[in-house]
């Protein structure tokens, strides 16, 4: 599976087997992680066999998680500029890697409990969100998108063939509630993501700029 196949096959996934990452898989997702903090400076960790973080009332009611155990925590310091949005665009990478990988993943951003989880925080450090990992009783659903006219305002039909790969690949990007408020524009010969705001949209708008990045291979303002 290429980072392509990656993007357009995952989907979230809420409900996990009841078994164990084998011990050669969580090896590759630390060195993933380490090289992800080491390129963006954040701080994120692997949390395995950690029942406690989603055993609280919402991760049941509702969204329906089963066997949620593992994790990875995306941390970062509080003062550092753009935390939300370099969580999230180093976030999906490990998504899209993860998948690669055989599992499946659901990024989380208020239905666990940052009390009861194993992450270690400082106190100059933020705890952003969590992006749940296992191998999943299922392979998720796509989700709905908006028209491509509502998020991108280019004319496809005379952009670029990079350009239109990272479009289909950022209306393909999970965001919050998929609300998906963010415009896709071309300068030049520059792609630009910008977002519209509220809610989760720092965290949505560096989900969307990876899968741009990954599959046009060309870097994203």
């Amino acid at each position: 599976m290429d980072i392509k196949e990656a993007i357009n096959e995952r989907h979230s996934v809420r409900q996990y087997k009841d078994i164990p990452i084998d011990p050669e898989t969580v090896a590759k997702l630390r060195a993933l992680i380490t090289e992800c903090n080491e390129e963006s400076g954040l701080k994120f960790q692997l949390i395995t066999n950690d029942p406690d973080c989603f055993n609280v009332f919402f991760a049941h009611y509702g969204m329906n998680f089963r066997n949620a155990v593992n994790y990875v925590a995306l941390v970062g310091k509080k003062d550092k500029p753009d935390l939300e949005e370099k969580c999230g665009f180093f976030g999906e990478k490990i998504v899209l890697e993860t998948q690669m990988m055989g599992l499946n993943t659901c990024w989380v951003a208020g239905t666990y409990s940052k009390k009861k989880s194993k992450v270690n925080i400082q106190d100059d450090e933020k705890l952003v969100c969590i992006i749940a990992i296992g191998y999943g009783e299922n392979q998720g659903r796509a989700h709905k998108s908006k028209p491509v006219e509502k998020l991108c305002k280019v004319d496809l039909n005379t952009a670029p063939d990079w350009f239109k790969e990272g479009v289909d690949a950022a209306l393909k990007a999970p965001t919050a509630i998929n609300q998906q408020k963010f415009v896709i524009t071309l300068e030049g010969a520059e792609a630009k993501i910008i977002s519209k705001g509220g809610a989760m949209t720092k965290i949505d708008l560096g989900i969307v700029k990876y899968n741009f990045a990954a599959a046009s291979g060309h870097e994203v303002k």
